[in-house]
């Protein structure tokens, strides 16, 4: 029955790919993959293979084969993406040998892929649970791990319906997974091969905090003034602190939204009262004149926060926020919207008094209010969210090393 709706899952993308560029993009890179794993994978060499959806399980997944490429480079590294935008934007990242997509998992596909791809070892990140490619694995005798999961009760493996669907998970060796609740679920499936460890992305935004790039253009449109930094907006968040910024003018703003076209550039631009600049047509000279950096590109924001004494983080007004870590690691509070019941470092960084939930413009003015006239509320608020973060570090070490690497 499994197989049989892959096949109709597979039917309809197809059918979609016709009218939407992204699901495009994802047959033609199908279509490609047997062909990449005849000529890069080396008949001789022994492959890891870790497989992420899209670009933030690639994140968490990075950490892991970066300590492998650096400590074990008598292994190779075999990268699949399910998501166009994860596959798209990592398709040439230096620590895989091999990048290509996941075929559909039909049992057809999965022959042919672990036939080629032979791997020793394979890693899944957070959620992907193929049935058909865990039971190729496991028959091949090859150890298969699940990293950085989280389970919720309200998900289908713990349903009264859910018998046959839980029954995927017993093809995992070893299940990592972020928390005690996870562990305490599966265990009353009776699956007791797991261990907590955290979560791995706290080694990377600790990564990327340490290895944070410079940016003198920010550095001289700050101007010794403080900052707030808007990381991934959509409008929805826009409406709430853009209005607020053009009321203050002992603060600046930097806004790095989420989708970057012209359009949506323009609106921005259109609500702002007070001079802006965007990152891609700036000066020194013209940054440091500016009130409002709108930062055109992609790649600096997880640096960018660094510049910041506060961060909003967006998308809590839509489908759910984006990555809090990012900018807590910096040891700022984070502000985010309503939609974070699902995220649990947002709600743990709540927790901490770290972060805070705005509802409204109103509830978000009188926090900013508070931050910018209490300096030592500010620190406090910047150190705790700073702590929580620098305080879960090593959730890779414990894979690594709980697997013999």
């Amino acid at each position: 029955m499994y197989s049989f709706v892959i096949c109709i899952y597979l039917m309809a993308v197809k059918l979609v790919s016709l009218f939407n560029k992204k699901v495009r993009l994802m047959v033609r890179g199908h279509a490609q993959v047997f062909r990449i794993l005849r000529e890069h994978i080396e008949p001789d060499a022994q492959y890891i293979w870790f497989h992420a959806a899209s670009l933030g399980e690639f994140e968490q997944g990075r950490p892991l084969m970066e300590r492998i490429r650096r400590d074990h480079p008598e292994y190779k590294i075999l990268l699949t993406f399910f998501s166009p935008s994860g596959y798209e934007v990592r398709k040439n990242y230096a620590g895989a040998d091999v990048i290509c997509y996941l075929p559909f998992d039909t049992p057809r596909n999965v022959r042919r892929f672990l036939k080629l791809a032979h791997p020793c070892m394979a890693f899944f990140i957070k959620y992907e649970f193929w049935q058909n490619y865990l039971k190729g694995l496991q028959r091949r005798g090859v150890p298969t791990y699940s990293v950085s999961s989280i389970f919720r009760k309200n998900q289908v493996f713990f349903r009264w319906y859910g018998g046959r669907y839980y029954k995927v998970l017993t093809r995992f060796t070893h299940l990592f997974v972020q928390n005690e609740v996870s562990r305490e679920l599966l265990a009353t499936l009776g699956i007791h091969n797991v261990t907590v460890v955290g979560d791995t992305r706290f080694d990377r935004v600790i990564e990327i905090f340490e290895q944070a790039k410079q940016l003198p253009l920010v550095e001289a449109f700050k101007q010794g003034r403080p900052v707030l930094v808007a990381g991934s907006s959509w409008h929805p968040d826009e409406d709430i602190f853009i209005p607020y910024f053009n009321a203050h003018p002992e603060m600046k703003l930097i806004i790095a939204p989420h989708v970057i076209g012209e359009s949506h550039l323009t609106e921005i631009i259109g609500k702002l009262r007070r001079p802006c600049v965007r990152y891609t047509q700036a000066t020194p000279e013209t940054a440091a004149a500016a009130d409002c950096l709108i930062v055109d590109c992609f790649g600096l924001l997880s640096s960018i926060y660094r510049y910041g004494e506060m961060a909003y983080v967006g998308g809590g007004f839509g489908v759910g926020i984006h990555n809090v870590l990012e900018a807590a690691v910096y040891g700022v509070p984070v502000l985010f919207g309503p939609n974070n019941q699902r995220f649990q470092e947002a709600r743990q960084l709540l927790a901490t008094g770290g972060s805070f939930e705005v509802t409204d413009a109103a509830s978000f003015d009188s926090r900013m209010d508070r931050f910018l006239t209490d300096a030592a509320y500010l620190s406090d608020c910047g150190r705790r969210s700073g702590e929580y973060v620098h305080s879960r570090a090593g959730a890779s070490d414990k894979v690594l090393q709980a697997v013999g690497l």
